[in-house]
């Protein structure tokens, strides 16, 4: 009997790995679908015997695919793939009927090891040829490019929202990461998570390493402090120096952990500058301005975290100088081409 399989990621370069390290018999009859709207349109019309999950997409996330898949009592062995790794969030697909959950980027022997557990002939992994697409210039984002850039910083999102989950007994919110190339003058338009009014403190650290460079830029919401000093166990009154405090330990997780998952996956790694303060209690847009001559035409990546029931907000913008983007267009080809 052949075995229909549903891959439902917004992501086309975890779409491809994917399906390619899945068994050649279930080559015919693959169905792909964009974010959980799709994946539950094709649910409806065709019979599905394994759907391989993402968490976080647009239009409908993987939660509530299952919640639906529990709620009209459809059939299918569900495995959740994602770079969201916090206990919290493999407790929670499993409480809605979730069979296991893989990490992203999937490991051939973890999938192996899963089909064995679940008694499926593993079969023969799919080799089918991939041709390369040319990618963008230097200077340009290329859609496909973007979609890979976005996929790296979703995993190494949830990389460091799982170390700040652990460290803290919370349940870290993981929204898409938006990728964009943009000018100085944009930068406010990749903060608009960040309330109009709201001040804010900031940390900058530059990195570099094997033809990419870069600054991370992370800014917190000042109305986050309270709850930060909470989860810390910190005891003692909110003074501007333990705020820094507070700001450069969540700048060294984040920043450390989302470079670290990036250095992996495209096989490099990065050196870190000293961390830089560019600001406490002040507009997002002021902490720009000023420093404005750091930054020129850059490739941005803006991750938004949050933590489940605690009023903290926190961006974290990696920027990439211009010069970098030819070292990251030749790191995607590659993927593309594994």
């Amino acid at each position: 009997m052949t075995i229909a399989v549903l891959i439902c990621d917004d992501s086309n370069l975890a779409r491809k790995q994917l399906a390619r390290i899945l068994p050649q018999e279930w080559q015919s009859n693959l169905f792909f679908a964009g974010h959980g709207g799709e994946a539950m349109d094709t649910l409806l019309q065709k019979h599905i015997d394994w759907l391989f999950l993402d968490l976080n997409m647009p239009v409908m996330d993987g939660y509530q695919v299952l919640a639906e898949l529990q709620k009209r009592r459809i059939a299918v062995n569900v495995v959740v793939v994602s770079g969201d790794v916090q206990p919290e969030a493999f407790e929670r697909v499993k409480s809605l009927g979730a069979l296991d959950f893989i990490r992203k980027p999937v490991d051939s022997n973890k999938l192996q090891q899963l089909m064995q557990q679940y008694d499926i002939k593993p079969g023969v992994a799919s080799v089918s040829a991939v041709v390369p697409k040319a990618m963008a210039p230097a200077a340009e984002l290329s859609a496909e490019m973007r979609d890979v850039l976005q996929e790296l910083t979703n995993v190494a999102m949830g990389q460091a929202g799982d170390l700040l989950a652990r460290l803290l007994n919370v349940f870290v919110k993981l929204p898409i990461p938006n990728v964009n190339l943009i000018e100085v003058s944009e930068l406010h338009m990749a903060l608009a998570s960040v309330e109009h009014q709201a001040t804010t403190s900031a940390v900058c650290q530059g990195f570099i390493g094997g033809g990419v460079a870069g600054e991370a830029l992370l800014i917190l919401t000042d109305s986050s402090f309270k709850d930060i000093a909470r989860l810390m166990n910190y005891q003692g009154e909110l003074t501007v120096k333990v705020e820094l405090e507070l700001l450069m330990d969540i700048a060294n997780i984040l920043i450390g952990a989302v470079l670290k998952g990036l250095a992996e996956q495209i096989d490099m790694s990065f050196s870190q500058g000293h961390p830089v303060v560019l600001g406490q209690h002040a507009p997002v847009s002021e902490l720009i301005i000023a420093n404005a001559k750091r930054w020129r035409k850059t490739l941005a990546i803006e991750l938004s975290y949050g933590i489940e029931n605690y009023n903290i907000s926190c961006d974290l913008l990696l920027l990439f100088t211009e010069d970098s983007l030819k070292t990251l267009n030749y790191k995607v080809a590659f993927l593309l081409e594994e």
